[in-house]
């Protein structure tokens, strides 16, 4: 396994957040995290990566706690996507090239910049390369994050809401690349999403969050009207349009 997370919680002051957290992710795995609005999607991620420190539990990255990883360390091996992205008068390729600080002390080689420029194509940004980032609509920018996520070569890459700023072209796009990237076996994602349909489409494997806690995890069994009516708190149908599971509100 890539990733152990073994009964993580937190709280903020006395507000408890997640709660007795446990799950693993295996190699060319994209596990979507799902829940409404509150549920912990995002502080979860963020205990992962220790921008947040969980007050009980452990989570391992192939087998080390992230404990006791420096940041440097923790840089190296995971990758973060937040929601919101922030706008730089830096160039998108000097954004995507500290993707690669991690991996250089003083001065990039060669090597960063190839990795750059791989990320940039990966993700079909190339064109906007020299473009400063402060030009740049919210969904282009939202795209050089994740370049830069790339660049940084992680093992496991944690999305927040990736597709949120996304017209539904790009959304589609960017699933499917993110979806070719971790196939290859060399990574593994972890995707908070609200996007049911697109979770379904690309996802292997689903988390599903409620009030804190997992309610329910599996494959896309799992992802059944059952399940979604008592997370949600909304009644659906999950029927099949054109070969691909589909989930349909009912009023």
């Amino acid at each position: 396994m890539i990733l152990d997370v073994n009964s993580v919680s937190f709280k903020y002051k006395s507000t408890p957040i997640i709660g007795d957290i446990t799950f693993s992710v295996g190699e060319g795995e994209l596990v979507a995290l799902l829940g409404r609005n509150g549920a912990g999607k995002t502080t979860l991620l963020k205990c992962l990566n220790r921008i947040l420190s969980p007050q009980m539990g452990t989570v391992l990255v192939e087998g080390v706690d992230t404990k006791s990883m420096r940041p440097l360390q923790i840089a190296r091996t995971m990758g973060w996507v937040p929601q919101q992205a922030e706008a730089s008068a830096m160039t998108v390729f000097d954004l995507v090239l500290l993707g690669r600080k991690p991996h250089f002390s003083w001065s990039p080689a060669q090597r960063d910049y190839d990795t750059v420029e791989e990320a940039l194509a990966t993700v079909g940004i190339a064109h906007l390369a020299l473009r400063s980032a402060d030009e740049l609509s919210g969904g282009e920018l939202q795209l050089v994050q994740i370049a830069r996520a790339l660049a940084q070569d992680p093992r496991i890459i944690l999305f927040d809401e990736p597709t949120s700023s996304l017209d539904i072209h790009n959304q589609y796009r960017l699933m499917k690349t993110i979806r070719t990237i971790i196939e290859d076996g060399r990574r593994s994602a972890i995707l908070a999403v609200h996007d049911l349909n697109l979770a379904l489409r690309y996802s292997q494997r689903f988390i599903l969050l409620k009030e804190g806690r997992i309610f329910a995890a599996g494959g896309r069994e799992i992802i059944n009207e059952s399940t979604i009516g008592a997370v949600y708190d909304i009644d659906v149908r999950v029927i099949e349009v054109e070969g691909h599971p589909t989930v349909v509100p009912v009023e």
